[in-house]
């Protein structure tokens, strides 16, 4: 499809053989961005769920105020396939590693901006209005990272191994994860409600422009990717990228963004609305929900690293398709487990629902970007799984709810399980890649 030059020796489809010090850093550039995509996302999650209703809707119903807060939290997943239309282009045009700093920049400026803006007894209308802005500039920048993060990854690695390298962006989801909520506990713990309701959330926020100047340290030091600089070196970068990826493969362009719906839906249904439903209609005291959190977020992180590493062994597909399964169950019995308000049940509801994602996210990371050739990698694997975000992450947790509100939680549930099927069905009807060669896609 995309290849012009015969396979030769510069094309066997292994990356060219890196020092281990050169991979390390190679990983840890993929993994700084998306732990701080995921940090920066689960901290306004968690916030909207526990505070920025009363500090930036005060005038709204408690159901109506947060339904208010996931719009923003949902307008942020809207603009990602937009950012990954841009930075994609520019990413199969300029390189994968110039874009990463920008998006980077724009991503972690934006959410520590947050934490600085006055609500809305400061600004009035204002104040919504800024944070709807903000939630846009870093849902841009977000739109541009996984993409080349994972590629970052990928197209670094030798074919054996690419299930391995592409667990690093991958694993910054449960890192992010696990901080972010470590970051409230510690917050809500040392200070009295007043205190966190009027500043304190704030912290988590203003804590993104360190994490933003490590990453950028980073990812400066590292290099163009191998496939790419064959590309470029071959003058075979493509002028429209995202336009020859939907002509090219456009089954693969709705299917995994299809595919990847049920890992956003898993994972911001328990991180936002559960948490809302938990402290909220079920009463429980929100550093117990927070400390709960951790230990699924643990088998979240676990699940993902081993997954992406059995992926090289057992191919890709096969696995999504099971994890995928299991959400069809798992979307079912979530509720019932969390209405029984016993904790230890409570954790296994929620593990449950990210084991489902780490399932299918872990070899995720290795999968989308095979779909696609070198020429509109970046373009097509980041706007495919930006897609799955807006069906998975900006709808599910305003539609569950919706119903919880207007029917039951457990019709919520339903609602999942339906999402992970549709998940399922798409998994079924793409191929295994686990052995394709890069360079001849």
């Amino acid at each position: 499809m995309a290849s012009a030059a015969p396979p030769g020796p510069a094309q066997s489809g292994t990356a060219p053989a890196v020092s281990p010090t050169g991979m390390r850093r190679i990983a840890t550039a993929s993994f700084i961005g998306t732990a701080i995509e995921f940090y920066d996302y689960y901290i306004y999650g968690t916030a909207a769920a526990l505070v920025l209703n009363d500090a930036f809707f005060p005038g709204l119903s408690e159901t109506a105020g947060t339904l208010a807060t996931l719009s923003t939290f949902a307008v942020g997943f809207a603009a990602r396939p937009l950012g990954a239309a841009i930075f994609g282009h520019y990413g199969d045009r300029v390189g994968r590693k110039a874009v990463l700093v920008v998006s980077l920049l724009m991503m972690g400026l934006s959410t520590g901006l947050i934490g600085l803006l006055p609500g809305y007894d400061t600004l009035g209308v204002a104040a919504p209005v800024l944070l709807v802005l903000l939630r846009l500039i870093q849902g841009l920048g977000l739109g541009g990272e996984w993409g080349g993060a994972a590629l970052l990854a990928v197209e670094h690695a030798p074919r054996e191994k690419r299930g391995l390298y592409a667990a690093a962006p991958q694993m910054g989801s449960p890192v992010g994860y696990f901080v972010a909520t470590l970051t409230f506990l510690l917050m809500s713990s040392l200070l009295d409600d007043d205190a966190f309701e009027s500043w304190g959330w704030r912290i988590p926020f203003l804590i993104s422009f360190v994490l933003v100047a490590v990453g950028l340290v980073i990812r400066l030091k590292i290099a163009e990717t191998p496939a790419f600089a064959k590309v470029t070196d071959r003058r075979e970068t493509a002028k429209a990228p995202l336009a020859e990826a939907f002509r090219k493969h456009p089954r693969e362009m709705l299917l995994g963004a299809g595919m990847i719906t049920v890992v956003y839906v898993m994972f911001y249904t328990a991180a936002t609305y559960c948490m809302t439903y938990t402290t909220g209609d079920l009463g429980i005291p929100k550093n117990h929900m927070l400390l709960l959190t951790l230990v699924a977020v643990t088998v979240l992180g676990v699940s993902t690293y081993a997954v992406a590493r059995w992926s090289d062994r057992l191919g890709r597909r096969r696995l999504i398709v099971g994890g995928a399964a299991f959400g069809v169950v798992w979307g079912a019995v979530l509720f019932p487990l969390l209405d029984t308000g016993n904790y230890a049940l409570i954790a296994v509801a929620l593990s449950g629902a990210l084991l489902c994602m780490g399932i299918i996210y872990g070899p995720a990371g290795a999968y989308m970007p095979e779909l696609f050739g070198t020429r509109m990698r970046y373009s097509g694997a980041g706007f495919s799984y930006n897609l799955g975000g807006v069906l998975g992450g900006a709808a599910a947790p305003l539609i569950v709810t919706a119903l919880a509100e207007n029917y039951s939680a457990s019709v919520g549930g339903w609602f999942m399980s339906g999402m992970a099927l549709l998940s399922l069905l798409c998994a079924l009807a793409l191929p295994e890649t686990k052995d394709r060669d890069l360079d001849t896609i």
